[in-house]
């Protein structure tokens, strides 16, 4: 399960900054760090064990970090740490590369001296440790992307973005064994990211890449149910390949894609219908909104699917109950 410990827990404010430093060097790794903020500090560190890989989250005051040679002999858990900045700069230095990343990705090793600062009024990162040998990408290729900038909001990059964040917020709730399961997840779309920046996809393993290529298909069906034309086919075709292909890579799903489709669409319709702010919108527009061309085609599947018409559900809904 997860953990959350902030500098507010450690009582007096002047041994916060002392507390960050030991939670730091022993919970993650060796390092030397300074700040000019050392009497108003405040940090917190969360942690959630994903199985073979970790999830961290790190909030703290301006601070600035360096890890020497002395430090890796010290200590070194051999990580990768691809880490999703969600606040504020973070500058890094590494093997000869130097970032200050913003809202994007950044990926150092333990395993190598580095240096590195946050900056503003306070920074925020999510950050996947990944065990080195557990990254299916040759560490040569992969040390070209140290300390450089990722992207975060295209492609599989944001995707990568949307899992962390995810992760950090519904993760706690999950059980052990779900949460090893989303651990594999998690490597399996690092490595297809990572593989991508460096302009081989093909490197990552081919059930990772299928699993990368199925998350995106489940996005842009999120992304798109209001649009009544889409279709198997138009999916198909977004994504570069056959009628054929498609079907064979989401065969394992409960549900077909058109029943997925329907059933998305619906639970919209539902929750939209109960919803006091939508009062003013016609069950029709509601229909509409979610990609249903006929009224009568979105009323019938909706008695199908829930039990009561669409303006039955309504009107429950917005039964205000008396209080004696």
């Amino acid at each position: 399960m997860g953990s959350l410990v902030a500098s507010e827990a450690v009582g007096a404010r002047e041994d916060r900054f002392a507390w960050f430093c030991q939670t730091v060097s022993t919970e993650v790794m060796p390092v030397m760090l300074r700040t000019r903020h050392a009497a108003e500090f405040r940090a917190s560190v969360t942690d959630l064990n994903l199985g073979t890989v970790r999830l961290s989250a790190l909030a703290c005051s301006p601070v600035v970090s360096r890890r020497t040679p002395v430090h890796v002999r010290r200590g070194d858990p051999e990580h990768l740490q691809l880490a999703l900045v969600t606040q504020g700069a973070v500058r890094i230095s590494q093997r000869g590369n130097d970032s200050v990343v913003a809202g994007g990705l950044v990926l150092t090793d333990s395993s190598r001296p580095s240096e590195g600062a946050c900056l503003g009024e306070q920074s925020e990162s999510v950050v996947l440790q990944i065990p080195r040998q557990a990254l299916p990408i040759r560490a040569d290729r992969v040390d070209r992307l140290l300390a450089r900038d990722l992207p975060a909001d295209v492609g599989s990059g944001a995707i990568v973005a949307d899992f962390l964040r995810t992760l950090l917020r519904r993760g706690p709730l999950c059980r052990p064994e779900e949460l090893r399961g989303l651990g594999t997840v998690a490597l399996d779309l690092a490595a297809v990211f990572l593989a991508q920046q460096l302009g081989d996809p093909r490197e990552a393993p081919a059930e990772a890449r299928a699993r990368e290529t199925v998350r995106r298909i489940d996005r842009f069906i999120e992304n798109n149910l209001g649009d009544p034309g889409l279709t198997p086919r138009m999916i198909a075709e977004r994504h570069n390949m056959s009628l054929r292909g498609l079907y064979t890579l989401l065969g394992d799903q409960p549900l077909t894609i058109s029943a997925r489709i329907r059933q998305s669409r619906l639970e919209r319709a539902h929750a939209d219908l109960a919803c006091e702010a939508m009062r003013g919108q016609s069950v029709q527009v509601i229909a509409a909104r979610w990609g249903f061309s006929s009224a009568t085609g979105f009323s019938r599947a909706f008695r199908e699917a829930y039990g009561i018409t669409p303006t039955e559900h309504r009107a429950s809904s917005q039964v205000t109950p008396r209080h004696g």
